[in-house]
């Protein structure tokens, strides 16, 4: 399923799902307007196509003592899928790092988005980890001082939902 095949029933689907995915196939179907056999049959078809790729718990990082969030830009010395390669599989095995983008137009190659205690456990991915990938050539770290806004919602409204 894609885009173009989503109906209106579809982006409420989608649309409370992002909002609470915990809610019940009662009250989804009821918030819709189908009933819950047809309701549950969509949700099935969107997970089944991968438009919903999984359903997750969202927790509070402060709360489990994560109370420092860098957004990090990598520089590559060389742009070879080899390299590329290398550093990608060293960063999925980071924990700490949660967003691993490839970039262009920006003198970094990748940004990351690190959540870590406290400084003193950035220093140790940034010295243990970061720095020791072979093919990283810069490293420059900006420190979140407040986050204004956070959120896993995709917008819909250009699908047509209003």
């Amino acid at each position: 399923m894609n885009s173009v095949n989503l109906d209106r029933y579809d982006l409420k689907i989608l649309a409370a799902l992002q909002q609470d995915a915990r809610i019940s196939n009662q009250e989804l179907a009821e918030r819709i307007g189908l009933s819950p056999s047809p309701c549950s049959r969509r949700v099935k078809q969107l997970e089944d196509s991968g438009l919903i790729k999984k359903q997750v718990a969202l927790l509070d990082p402060t709360m489990l003592g994560l109370k420092l969030t860098a957004f990090v830009m990598i520089g590559m010395d060389r742009h070879t899928p080899e390299r590329f390669a290398g550093f990608e599989k060293t960063i999925r095995d980071c924990p700490e790092v949660l967003d691993c983008c490839l970039v262009t137009g920006m003198d970094a190659d990748y940004h990351l988005r690190v959540v870590v205690p406290d400084m003193e456990h950035y220093q140790q991915l940034l010295l243990g980890t970061l720095t020791r990938i072979e093919g990283v050539s810069s490293v420059r770290s900006s420190f979140v001082l407040s986050q204004v806004l956070a959120s896993t919602e995709l917008p819909l409204k250009h699908l047509g939902l209003n």
